[in-house]
C-alpha cells in the first residue's frame, strides 16, 4: 500500500513527532517506536505555569483545532500562552494504522484507548518539555473525552479544564451510532476485512460513513434552514458530497476505525472500578462543561449530567444551529461564545483541595491503574 498523502506536513502541518518509545497500551501489546505528532505556538514562561494543552477529536488534526481555537486577540493567545495541541494515537499523524512499523499496519493495529492518548500526552508534556501544571485542557467530543480523562486521572496537574460537546462515560445512543457508521464502512466490496489495496478503493463506504455523520452531526435546524448556503453550497447535494464525503473520502478507513472503537469504550470510570462518581469527584481543576444546543450527539441535558457530578464545574451552553459540527466554526457567533466562556475560565482559580481529600493520586487497584508512571 503506498503513502497516503493526506496525512502530510503540506495538509496538516507544521507539526513535530515526539518519540513515545516501545509504548504499552491499556488494553495489552505495544507500539514500537510510537511518535505522538503535536503542534506548538507561543512560548513557555519561566515558571511553565502558561501552558494549554488542546487535544483532538474524531478524525480531527492538530491543524484545525489550530485555525478555530486559537490565534490573535483570542481566548487562547499564543501572544500569552504556550500552547500544545496533541494528535491522539490512530489519527494519521501520530502512529496510526496507516503508518504504524510492521507488523501492526491496517487491521492487525492494536486497541487504543482514550486513556493511552492522555498517557502518552502525558510523557510529552513533563518528560520533552518539562511542564508540571496546565492552565487548561480543552477539547471537543473525542478531544473532550480526553479532557476528563485528563482531568481524572492527573487532578494536581489540571488547572481547568473545558470538555466541548463530550462525555466522561459514552452514552448507549452514541455507541449505536459508532456502531452504524462502522458497520457502513466495513460494507464497501473493497473493504476486504481491512486489507484494501489502497484507501481511496473504499470510496462506497466513506461515503456512506459520511452520510451518516451529515444526518447526526448537523442539526435538523440547519438543513431545514438551508443554512449551508452561509458556506458556500447552493443545494443540499452540493453540500452533501463537497463538504462531508469531500471531508472523509481522502482519510484511511482502518485510521477511522481505530478512533470509533476508542470513542465507544471512552469512560473515566475505568479509572476507579466503575464508579463515575468517584472518578470525577477526584477532579481539582475549575472546569466549564460546555455544551452546543441544538447537538443530537451530546445534547446538553447529557453534559449536563456529568457536571452535576463534578465539583467546581459549571454549565455552558454555545447557541449554534449547526449541531455538533458546530465544533468546526461554521457560524460566526461559535467564536465569540466560546471566546467568552473560556476567557471567563481563564480568570477563575481552581479549588485548592478536591472534597475527596489530598490524596487524588492514588487510585484503586485495577488494572488500569497500573498504567500509572
Amino acid at each position: 500500500m503506498e503513502k497516503n498523502n493526506y496525512y502530510s506536513q503540506e495538509n496538516h502541518g507544521p507539526y513535530q513527532l515526539f518519540d513515545l518509545g516501545d509504548f504499552q497500551l491499556e488494553d495489552g501489546g505495544t507500539i514500537n517506536n510510537c511518535q505522538l505528532a503535536y503542534s506548538s505556538f507561543g512560548k513557555l514562561n519561566a515558571k511553565k505555569d502558561n501552558a494549554i494543552l488542546i487535544t483532538t477529536w474524531y478524525s480531527g488534526t492538530s491543524k484545525i483545532m489550530e485555525k478555530v481555537y486559537t490565534g490573535e486577540g483570542r481566548a487562547i493567545d499564543p501572544a500569552k500562552y504556550f500552547i500544545i495541541i496533541a494528535n491522539q494515537i490512530g489519527n494519521g499523524l501520530s502512529t496510526s494504522p496507516n503508518n504504524v512499523l510492521a507488523p501492526l499496519q491496517g487491521p492487525k493495529f492494536p486497541r487504543v484507548r482514550i486513556g493511552d492518548d492522555v498517557r502518552a500526552q502525558h510523557k510529552l508534556l513533563t518528560e520533552y518539555f518539562g511542564i508540571e501544571t496546565l492552565a487548561l485542557v480543552i477539547g471537543g467530543s473525542m478531544g473532550a473525552q480526553q479532557t476528563w480523562e485528563w482531568a481524572v486521572r492527573y487532578p494536581d496537574m489540571v488547572k481547568r479544564a473545558a470538555p466541548i460537546a463530550g462525555r466522561a462515560r459514552n452514552s448507549p445512543h452514541d455507541f449505536l451510532f459508532i456502531e452504524t457508521f462502522t458497520y457502513a464502512l466495513k460494507s464497501d466490496p473493497a473493504w476486504n476485512n481491512g486489507h484494501y489495496r489502497e484507501p481511496n478503493t473504499v470510496n462506497f463506504g466513506l461515503c456512506h460513513l459520511a452520510d451518516l455523520w451529515s444526518l447526526m452531526g448537523f442539526s435538523v435546524e440547519f438543513f431545514r434552514e438551508e443554512l449551508y448556503m452561509n458556506i458556500g453550497f447552493s443545494s443540499l447535494e452540493e453540500f452533501r458530497t463537497g463538504f462531508t464525503q469531500n471531508y472523509f473520502l481522502p482519510m484511511d478507513p482502518n485510521n477511522l476505525l481505530c478512533m470509533a472503537w476508542k470513542w465507544q469504550q471512552g469512560d473515566v470510570s475505568r479509572l476507579t472500578n466503575g464508579n463515575l462518581v468517584s472518578a470525577l469527584g477526584r477532579i481539582r481543576a475549575k472546569v466549564f462543561v460546555i455544551a452546543i444546543d441544538s447537538d443530537m450527539l451530546f445534547p446538553p441535558s447529557d453534559c449536563e449530567t456529568d457536571q452535576k457530578l463534578t465539583p467546581n464545574s459549571e454549565l455552558r451552553v454555545i447557541h449554534s444551529q449547526a449541531g455538533h459540527l458546530g465544533l468546526f466554526g461554521l457560524q460566526p457567533s461559535y467564536f465569540e461564545q466560546i471566546d467568552k466562556y473560556l476567557g471567563e475560565l481563564l480568570t477563575l482559580q481552581p479549588e485548592k483541595e478536591s472534597k475527596y481529600g489530598h490524596h487524588t493520586n492514588a487510585f484503586p487497584k485495577s488494572k488500569v491503574a497500573e498504567h500509572e508512571f
